[in-house]
């Protein structure tokens, strides 16, 4: 386990806290580490209970990396996974960092987090060639500088800071001056001229330690050639050339002209060009140097985002018969160009989203990011189109939330298709864009309603039982049981249960019993339709089922048109009413209006009002055709279809003494028909009676008119106890009934009946000369007082 001093473990706790305070942590650990070598308790460095980190669904994620650590969800701690090596992973950066997102749910909160590799000295010094050849022309004048290809470190920092040291000998020291110097570049020095006769070669070792513990070191073998002539080397005018190369230039650009010279002539002074053997192989793929001009031009893809910079070792050598060389380098620069397209991630989604949910809810989060640098790498985030009620938030570096800015409605839109765009500020800018499908579940907001807030229902009369009669339906905007609807009416409602009942699923309404019109007009009620969400929601409609008359009763005559013999005093003129048939039909309108005829069977001076009932004589008739009784058979009928009829028999007494009239006369009961006999010889006496009683009419008449109009206005109004009105004669006489009747509307109601009123014409017949003055004004008397006491029931 790797012990850190104090001081630096409380620097680390600081940085680390002021990190967490900015939205980050930091750690660090060295390359190297073994498997499960502690980095940090990054549940408590976060604020996390480490109870809480598996039910809020802790992950982790790294930007791409292998899976270099781990956290341990049982103690909250951050861990190495695997071997890293820094070298791979970061090259020569001086900065070597592994970015990690860490995610938690419920509430939904993410956290960045940084691990810093260290870098151990765990890579030695390396020479790119185990031997070194030098070619040194004798008689070289001291203090000779003699560049030697040094040695490489892949570490960095102290641990490749180098130091050179050379073999012990007589004439060769480095640069410094003695046998050991610190540089990056390593320089032999001439300190006593050679004799190629005295010694031809010379053997060196050159010994490359760096600053790292434990130290490492590296070797290379010099072999120094004592050379005759040539002794010249080229020369570079600059030790060092520094060019910027635009990223992505293309192949067979120019990227420098090298030019060195060489004092010598001939074949000592004609210069070759060549990249160092410490050049690394990858850069040969970049760049290409003529060796015999000096060019350097690129043949490959120069990327800014993979090294912004490289360094080009150059070698001029001349062609003499024991060359000489020169050196310099090449500093390339790699400047950026907007060549990368910023790209977009999603880290989480919670969908499907449920409509009620508030406004600042998160959706999704997402990551941006960009390859290129500066403004090339500056992204700008965009959500379309522009009148979703969504909108995105910037809540970390590069990344952004879609939270939700509106009420939402699923009835009206159901999900929305949304463009997430990511634009960097480059010039031209480039962009992508991610296309983000959120569906809206549903939830139970919507009552069912019904297309009309009421239904009128028309059914005839004596349907069978169980018929299907109406169907109801409801809508209801929402789905699945949120719009599952239930219909019902309230069982509680007697009788109303008894008539009509509904089809809890099909809304389908049947008539449980047979309908009776003369019994129930309108039956009135509410069905409710309720859906199967939690909590359900109601919507109701009223019913009104009118029952339709069929013509199924046929007319009942009044028993009091047949129960007394009616005495006529003969002789009768012409058109003389005998009596009327009062008759009645529980149906109504056209299937309730009648109208009378006598039977074939009838023979005999009769005839009678085809609507009013009254049965008048054809002709005259004489003494001599008294005291015979005679039947009157009329057919009554209504006007239905099929056509429904009665009969009805009226018995008429002829008698020709006014004494035995007298006898017979008799003043009937509230109801029933007044037929007095009448002396034919005082027509003035007829005529006072018919002028009073016409007058009475005429009152009778205008009052019931009014009573008809009214009436008539009402009969649009169903409600209870409603009458029906009857003005049905040709000869000016009313009827006004008021049948039993039935109007439901939730519970029953039932109109009470009322009197019939019947008024008749008095028909007088003429009395005989028998009949004195106080007779006939006893007679008066008693048939005004009874028309005075009719009873009248409205």
């Amino acid at each position: 386990m790797l012990t850190w001093p104090k001081g630096l473990l409380q620097l680390l706790l600081l940085y680390t806290v002021w990190k967490m305070g900015s939205g980050q942590l930091h750690y660090s650990v060295l390359e190297e580490s073994q498997h499960g070598a502690f980095v940090g308790r990054i549940a408590q460095d976060l604020g996390l209970e480490v109870s809480e980190l598996v039910p809020r669904m802790f992950r982790m994620l790294s930007k791409g990396e292998e899976g270099y650590f781990e956290v341990n969800l049982q103690n909250g701690i951050l861990f190495v996974n695997s071997r890293i090596d820094r070298e791979e992973l970061c090259v020569k950066n001086a900065d070597c960092i592994i970015h990690l997102e860490v995610i938690v749910e419920k509430p939904l909160r993410f956290f960045h987090v940084e691990v810093e590799i260290k870098d151990i000295n765990d890579n030695a010094p390396i020479f790119s060639t185990r031997e070194q050849i030098l070619s040194i022309a004798e008689f070289v004048t001291l203090v000779t500088r003699f560049p030697l290809e040094g040695a490489s470190d892949t570490d960095i920092g102290t641990n490749a800071l180098l130091t050179y040291k050379l073999s012990p000998n007589k004439h060769f020291v480095l640069d410094s001056g003695n046998d050991e110097v610190d540089s990056k570049s390593v320089v032999l020095l001439l300190k006593v001229p050679l004799d190629r006769e005295e010694s031809p070669v010379h053997h060196l070792v050159l010994t490359a330690t760096d600053g790292g513990e434990p130290k490492l070191t590296g070797t290379v073998q010099l072999v120094i050639n004592v050379l005759d002539v040539n002794d010249n080397p080229p020369v570079f005018n600059q030790s060092i050339y520094r060019v910027k190369l635009l990223e992505n230039t293309a192949s067979g650009s120019l990227v420098i002209n090298l030019n060195a010279t060489d004092l010598d002539e001939g074949l000592n002074g004609e210069i070759s060009y060549f990249f160092s053997n410490s050049l690394n192989l990858d850069v040969t793929k970049l760049f290409s140097i003529n060796s015999d001009t000096g060019e350097i031009t690129v043949i490959g893809k120069a990327d800014y985002e993979e090294s912004n910079f490289h360094e080009l070792p150059i070698l001029a050598k001349d062609k003499g018969s024991f060359p000489l060389s020169g050196h310099c380098k090449v500093i390339i620069e790699v400047l950026d160009m907007n060549d990368n397209i910023p790209e977009l991630s999603v880290n989480s989604l919670s969908v499907p989203l449920p409509e009620d949910s508030p406004p600042g809810t998160v959706v999704a989060i997402m990551r941006a990011s960009d390859r290129d640098s500066g403004n090339n790498g500056q992204i700008n985030c965009f959500l379309r189109p522009t009148g979703v009620p969504f909108q995105l938030e910037s809540t970390f570096k590069n990344y952004y939330s879609l939270i939700v800015a509106a009420i939402l409605d699923r009835e009206q839109v159901a999900e929305y298709r949304m463009v997430v765009t990511v634009e960097d500020q480059g010039v031209p800018p480039l962009s992508s864009s991610l296309t983000l499908l959120v569906p809206i579940s549903d939830i139970n907001d919507n009552a069912p309603a019904f297309p009309q807030p009421s239904y009128t229902v028309f059914v005839k009369e004596n349907n069978p039982p169980g018929a299907h009669i109406f169907t109801v339906s409801a809508t209801d905007p929402d789905i699945a049981e949120n719009a599952l609807i239930t219909y019902w009416i309230d069982e509680n409602l007697w009788p109303l249960s008894s008539y009509i009942s509904v089809h809890s699923e099909s809304g389908k309404l049947y008539a449980l019993q047979s309908l009776d019109y003369e019994e129930l007009k309108l039956l009135e009620f509410q069905v409710r339709a309720k859906d199967a969400g939690m909590p359900s929601l109601c919507g109701n409609a009223t019913v009104q089922v009118f029952v339709m008359d069929e013509n199924d009763n046929a007319p009942s005559v009044s028993r009091s048109s047949e129960e007394n013999l009616i005495l006529l005093a003969v002789p009768v003129i012409p058109g003389h009413i005998v009596g009327k048939i009062h008759a009645l039909d529980a149906d109504s309108g056209y299937n309730a209006w009648l109208s009378y005829e006598l039977l074939e069977e009838s023979n005999g001076p009769w005839t009678v009002g085809q609507f009013s009932g009254e049965v008048s004589t054809k002709y005259s008739w004489d003494e001599s055709e008294g005291s015979k009784i005679q039947s009157v058979l009329v057919l009554v009928k209504d006007h239905g279809i099929p056509q429904l009829s009665a009969t009805a028999t009226l018995s008429v007494s002829l008698v020709t003494s006014f004494q035995t009239m007298k006898t017979a006369v008799h003043f009937p009961k509230s109801g029933e028909s007044f037929m007095p006999p009448v002396n034919s010889m005082n027509i003035y006496l007829i005529i006072a009676i018919c002028s009073v009683s016409s007058l009475f009419l005429l009152a009778i008449f205008v009052y019931m008119a009014l009573r008809c109009h009214s009436k008539a206005k009402e009969s649009m109004v169903y409600g209870p106890g409603m009458a029906t009105l009857v003005c049905a004669s040709e000869v000016g006489s009313w009827s006004y009934s008021n049948r039993h009747s039935h109007i439901l509307a939730g519970v029953s109601t039932e109109a009470g009946a009322k009197s019939d009123l019947m008024i008749f014409s008095p028909n007088i017949p003429v009395s005989t000369d028998n009949v004195d003055h106080r007779n006939r004004s006893e007679l008066v008397s008693k048939i005004l007082s009874y028309i005075l006491s009719i009873e009248i029931h409205c």
